[in-house]
């Protein structure tokens, strides 16, 4: 009854049919937890960004990395990501910064999300799309593209790849 009525609060405020919602919160039992997103700032010589082009989302560019999977550490699920996505081996440098979704200004999502951002150093492997890419790209800070996947980076959080990049002695900032 209680999810009954979660559901028709939410698809007023939405574009989604009550029913949709309410079997979405069917899926999720238990003690409401963020999910984990981890993201992967890795930088060429020329100091650009590595980013790839999402199959979902409309094809939009984003940072390499997804939903954090059990039995890996953030820094491990990262590592995944940026090689199935991208083709590139890295190791993680710094966790640069642990942000909330919301408080982020994302659009907003149906759950909690903790965003994981980590610099890590490219040390194999070449540019190679995955089954969840279609394109690898390069960017510069000053010509980072205007298609972003808003829902996984923001172009201020970027920005702050880059400072951090730049500066090793940057604290991990976190909301």
């Amino acid at each position: 009854m209680l999810r009954a009525l979660a559901s028709r609060m939410m698809a007023a405020h939405t574009a989604h049919p009550a029913e949709r919602i309410e079997a979405l919160f069917a899926g999720e039992t238990g003690y409401a937890t963020p999910k984990v997103d981890v993201r992967g700032a890795a930088f060429d010589a020329q100091n650009r960004l590595l980013m790839v082009r999402e199959v979902a989302d409309g094809g939009r560019w984003t940072l390499p990395g997804g939903w954090a999977d059990v039995n890996l550490t953030p820094a491990e699920n990262v590592i995944k990501e940026i090689r199935e996505e991208s083709g590139f081996e890295v190791s993680v440098r710094k966790l640069a910064a642990v942000w909330d979704r919301t408080r982020q200004n994302h659009p907003p999502q149906a759950f909690s999300c903790c965003k994981f951002f980590f610099i890590c150093d490219i040390v194999g492997g070449a540019a190679q799309i995955g089954l969840e890419t279609s394109e690898v790209g390069w960017f510069a800070e000053a010509g980072l593209p205007a298609d972003l996947s808003l829902g996984r980076v923001l172009p201020e959080q970027l920005r702050r790849m880059f400072a951090h990049a730049r500066d090793a002695n940057l604290p991990t900032e976190f909301d």
